[in-house]
C-alpha cells in the first residue's frame, strides 16, 4: 500500500475542510493510506515512511514558518525519494521559511484581480508529453489567478497570461500555472489554481491533480 500523509488547514479563506473532503475519495481511487494531520508541527515526525505528502495548507500570514527539524525532516525525507504536491495555497504557505520555498519550487505573491474573486483566465498545457498532462486539454477557470515567485529550475507543464487588466505593468506576463520539481530523488507537483472548489471539479483540472499526485509519489 503506498502512504500519504495530507496536511490540510490554516487559512480558513481556503476553505481546507471542504477541499479535505474533496481530496479524501481523490486519493482513496489512488490507492493511498493517508495519514491526515492538521497541525504543521506533526512534520517533526519521521517523515521517511510515506511515498507522498499532500499539501492542504495555506498560511494565515507572511510571517509564518516551519520549524527548523520540520523543514529538516520534510527536506530530507523529499531529498530521500517522498514526494510532494499540493495546489493553490501550498506556495502560500510558510514563507519566511526559505527551505520550504526551495522544497516547493514557488512562493506566492499576489492575485491582482482580487482576493477570492472570480477572475476568468486560462490554463494552457504547455507541455504536452508529460505522464501528468496525458489526455489534459488547455481549460478555463474562474479564480484567484496566482502572481509568484517561481524557481527557474521547475518544469512547466501549464501557463496562465496575465492581461494587465489589475496590474497594467504585468500586461502578457506568462506565469506557470503547473509545474513539476526535483529536489534530490524526490518528485514535486504543483496546480496554482484551487481557491474555489469548481477551480479542481472541472474534468480537465481533476485529471491534471490526479495524474500529479500519481507522478510525485514515490515508485
Amino acid at each position: 500500500m503506498t502512504r500519504a500523509l495530507f496536511l490540510f488547514g490554516g487559512f480558513q479563506g481556503h476553505s481546507p475542510d471542504a477541499f479535505a473532503e474533496w481530496a479524501r475519495p481523490l486519493l482513496s481511487e489512488l490507492g493511498f493510506e493517508v495519514d491526515e494531520i492538521t497541525d504543521p508541527n506533526r512534520l517533526e515526525a519521521d517523515l521517511t515512511v510515506y511515498d507522498l505528502i499532500v499539501m492542504g495548507w495555506t498560511s494565515s500570514s507572511t510571517h509564518d514558518s516551519l520549524t527548523p527539524l520540520a523543514e529538516r525532516r520534510l527536506a530530507e525525507a523529499i531529498g530521500g525519494g517522498t514526494g510532494l504536491a499540493g495546489w493553490h495555497g501550498m506556495t502560500a504557505s510558510f514563507r519566511s521559511s526559505l527551505q520550504y520555498c526551495l522544497l516547493t519550487g514557488g512562493s506566492f505573491l499576489s492575485h491582482p484581480g482580487g482576493e477570492a474573486e472570480h477572475v476568468p483566465y486560462s490554463v494552457d498545457i504547455v507541455d504536452r508529453d508529460h505522464p501528468i498532462t496525458e489526455g489534459v486539454d488547455s481549460f478555463t477557470v474562474a479564480s484567484e489567478q496566482y502572481y509568484m515567485h517561481v524557481d527557474p529550475a521547475v518544469h512547466v507543464l501549464a501557463t496562465t497570461t496575465f492581461t494587465g487588466e489589475h496590474f497594467p505593468w504585468i500586461d502578457g506576463v506568462v506565469m506557470p500555472a503547473a509545474y513539476t520539481h526535483r529536489w534530490g530523488r524526490g518528485r514535486v507537483f504543483y496546480f496554482s489554481p484551487g481557491h474555489f472548489l469548481e477551480d479542481v471539479e472541472t474534468p480537465h483540472a481533476r485529471r491534471l491533480i490526479r495524474q500529479g499526485l500519481v507522478w510525485a509519489a514515490r515508485g
